[in-house]
C-alpha cells in the first residue's frame, strides 16, 4: 500500500507515458450531464481541486435532452403550492417508497401535480440549464475531460482512492487518484430495445462501477417508461414527446378515435401519472385498440397555432424535420419507450453516500428519491439541488483526508482487463450482444411483466453472459470505439441482472412496475428491492412518511388540477 496527503491545487499529471496517463485531483466528479456538473461547480466555488470526466462531450449530455420543464414550488402562479405540497406530490406518485410579462417564472401543470410549479423554456429547458451550468463551470475554470471512459472505481480496505479508465479516441490508460469520487453516470434505459437513451449512454455504467466497487443496487425494477415516444421513422425511434403537449392540452385517443384516458383516470385524465399514462397507452395498443404501427394518437391539433409556437417549439420542429407532420393540423403518433432510472445506486437520503467511504452518487445514478414512479419536471430540481449537496458533503470528505490508502492489486486488475479485451482473440461482437440484451428485456421486462416472461429473461440473460467472455475489441482508424462498446456491453449485463432479479422478487403491481400475475400492491412490501452481484436480492422497508405530507397527500387523493393550463 502507498499513502498520498491529500491536496488543494490544482489537477495534475504527475506521470505520462504512451501506455498510461497519471492524474491527481482532491475530488473526482464521473460525468458531465446536470448532476456532474453542479456538484463539479460547488466544489470549484468552495476552492476544491476538482476535476469531471465524461466519455461525451458535456453540451450533448443527456440533461440537454429533458424538454419539459423542472419544478418549484414558488406560489407565483398558484399561490397555494408549497413546498410541502411539492413533497406531498412527489411521495404520493411513488407509492411513498420516496425518500427522503409581469416578471413571473412561467409556470405548466405537469402530471400530478396538484398546482402549477413546472418552469420551463419552452420546451428546450434541459438544453438552457446545461447551457447555463456549462458557462458557469468555464467561469470557474472547472477542468473537463469529456473523452475518458471509466472502467473501474479504485477502492483499498473499503475507501476509495481513485479511478482508471482509458482515452476512447487513443486508447490510452488513464488513472486517476482522487480522495472522494461523485458518480454521475445515468441510469440504465439503453438495455431497452426503445429508449430515449441515445446508443452510447445509461448503458449501467454507474451500476457497474457501483457494484463493482462494493456499493449496492436499489430497484433496479424500477423503470419510468414514458408515455409518449415517435414511432417513425426508425431512426428516430426513442424521441419523446415532451409531457409538456399534454401540460398545454393535448388529448390521447386510439385508432377508433376514443379518448380513452377516461377508462384509466377519469379524474386526471391526460395529466395522470407517467405510470398510468404509459401503461393505458400499452393496454390500448395490446388490446387491439392501436394504430396500424403499434401506437395510439396524440393530439394538439384544436390547441391554438400561436399557442403550440410559442409553448411547444421543440415538438413543432421535431415532427416537421422527421416526419413533415405539422402537429397544429394533424395528431402524433406516440408508444411508450424506457425512459427513466428511478433505481440505481443505494445511497443515504441525507448525503447520497453510498456504504463506500468517499464514494458517493447523484442524479439518474442513484436511487431512492422518485420511489415507484418519477413526477415529470422532478429530474432537473434534483440534480441542481443534490449536485449542490453532495458537493459540500464531498469537499467535507476530502478535506478530512489527511491520507490516502492505494492498493497496486486494484490498479492492476482494472489494467488487465482492459488489456485482456484488447488482445483476447475471441470471435463475439459486442454490438451484436448489447442489440440482443435489448431485445430480451423489451421481450421480458417491459411495460408489463410476469413470472414466466422475467425467468425466461434470465435464462437467456445466462446464455449471453456466457457468450460475453468471448468478446475482443478491435481498434481501428476511428478510435476506441469498439473497446467503449465492449464495456457498455459489461454494464448492461450487470443492469440487466439486476433489474430481472429484483423485478422478480417483487410480487405485486406498484407505481412503474406491473405485473399481470400480481395485479395489486402489497402493503408488506413497501420497501426496496436491494441487489449486489454477489449476495443477489435482499428486501429492505421503508419508515413511514411524515404524518404532516400524508395529510397533504390525502387532501388532494382526487388529484383534480387547480385552475387552468397556463396561457
Amino acid at each position: 500500500m502507498s499513502s498520498h496527503t491529500a491536496s488543494t491545487s490544482s489537477p495534475v499529471s504527475p506521470s505520462t507515458t504512451a501506455d498510461e496517463r497519471l492524474i491527481a485531483t482532491s475530488v473526482l466528479v464521473i460525468g458531465t450531464g446536470g448532476a456532474g456538473l453542479r456538484a463539479a461547480i460547488e466544489l470549484a466555488e468552495q476552492g476544491v481541486q476538482v476535476l469531471a470526466v465524461g466519455k461525451r462531450r458535456a453540451h450533448d449530455a443527456h440533461t440537454s435532452l429533458a424538454a419539459g420543464g423542472i419544478n418549484a414550488a414558488l406560489g407565483t402562479i398558484d399561490p397555494e403550492d408549497s413546498w410541502q405540497q411539492h413533497a406531498a406530490d412527489t411521495l404520493r406518485e411513488s407509492y411513498f417508497l420516496a425518500r427522503e410579462a409581469d416578471g413571473r417564472l412561467s409556470q405548466r401543470f405537469f402530471g400530478a401535480h396538484t398546482y402549477r410549479r413546472t418552469c420551463y423554456a419552452g420546451d428546450y429547458t434541459g438544453l438552457e440549464i446545461q447551457r447555463t451550468l456549462m458557462r458557469r463551470a468555464a467561469e470557474l475554470g472547472v477542468p473537463v475531460i469529456d473523452t475518458v471512459y471509466i472502467t473501474r472505481l479504485l477502492v483499498a480496505d473499503g475507501t476509495i482512492f481513485g479511478a482508471y479508465g482509458f482515452d476512447v479516441v487513443t486508447g490510452q490508460g488513464v488513472q486517476i487518484h482522487a480522495d472522494a469520487v461523485i458518480l454521475a453516470a445515468g441510469g440504465h434505459t439503453r438495455i431497452w430495445r426503445v429508449t430515449s437513451s441515445r446508443r452510447d449512454e445509461n448503458t449501467g455504467d454507474s451500476f457497474r462501477l457501483a457494484a463493482l466497487a462494493g456499493a449496492r443496487i436499489r430497484d433496479a425494477e424500477l423503470v419510468q417508461f414514458h408515455p409518449s415516444d415517435l414511432l417513425e421513422p426508425d431512426d428516430a425511434a426513442g424521441t419523446l414527446v415532451s409531457e409538456a403537449a399534454r401540460g398545454e392540452g393535448g388529448v390521447l385517443r386510439n385508432a377508433e378515435g376514443e379518448r380513452f384516458m377516461e377508462r384509466y383516470d377519469p379524474e386526471r385524465m391526460e395529466l395522470s401519472t407517467r405510470d398510468r399514462v404509459a401503461l393505458a397507452n400499452h393496454t390500448e395498443i395490446a388490446e387491439g385498440r392501436g394504430t396500424a404501427n403499434g401506437g395510439v394518437h396524440l393530439d394538439v391539433s384544436h390547441l391554438p397555432r400561436e399557442q403550440i409556437l410559442a409553448k411547444l417549439p421543440r415538438v413543432y420542429r421535431t415532427l416537421i424535420d422527421l416526419q413533415m407532420l405539422d402537429i397544429t393540423t394533424t395528431p402524433i403518433e406516440i408508444a411508450p419507450t424506457a425512459h427513466y432510472s428511478m433505481g440505481g445506486v443505494w445511497v443515504r437520503p441525507e448525503d447520497h453516500g453510498t456504504g463506500v467511504e468517499g464514494l458517493f452518487a447523484i442524479g439518474e445514478a442513484s436511487s431512492g428519491l422518485h420511489g415507484a414512479n418519477r413526477l415529470g419536471g422532478n429530474s432537473l430540481i434534483e440534480l441542481l439541488v443534490y449536485g449542490r449537496i453532495t458537493g459540500q458533503v464531498a469537499a467535507a470528505f476530502a478535506a478530512g483526508r489527511t491520507s490516502v490508502r492505494r492498493d497496486p492489486e486494484a490498479v492492476a486488475e482494472a489494467r488487465a482487463e482492459q488489456a485482456a479485451l484488447l488482445t483476447g482473440d475471441g470471435m463475439e461482437v459486442p454490438r451484436r450482444l448489447q442489440r440482443e440484451v435489448r431485445d430480451l428485456m423489451t421481450a421480458h421486462a417491459g411495460v408489463v411483466r410476469d413470472d414466466s416472461g422475467l425467468r425466461k429473461g434470465l435464462e437467456k440473460l445466462a446464455l449471453l453472459e456466457e457468450r460475453a467472455t468471448r468478446v475482443t475489441a478491435h481498434p481501428d482508424v476511428a478510435g476506441f470505439d469498439d473497446l467503449v462498446h465492449a464495456f457498455d456491453l459489461r454494464g448492461s449485463l450487470l443492469a440487466a441482472r439486476a433489474t430481472l432479479e429484483c423485478a422478480l422478487e417483487r410480487r405485486e403491481t406498484c407505481g412503474c412496475h406491473n405485473r399481470s400475475d400480481f395485479p395489486d400492491q402489497d402493503p408488506a412490501l413497501r420497501g426496496s428491492m436491494v441487489w449486489t452481484p454477489r449476495t443477489g436480492v435482499e428486501f429492505e422497508p421503508v419508515g413511514p412518511a411524515p404524518d404532516s405530507f400524508r395529510d397533504l397527500a390525502a387532501e388532494h387523493l382526487d388529484d383534480t388540477p387547480r385552475g387552468k393550463l397556463v396561457e
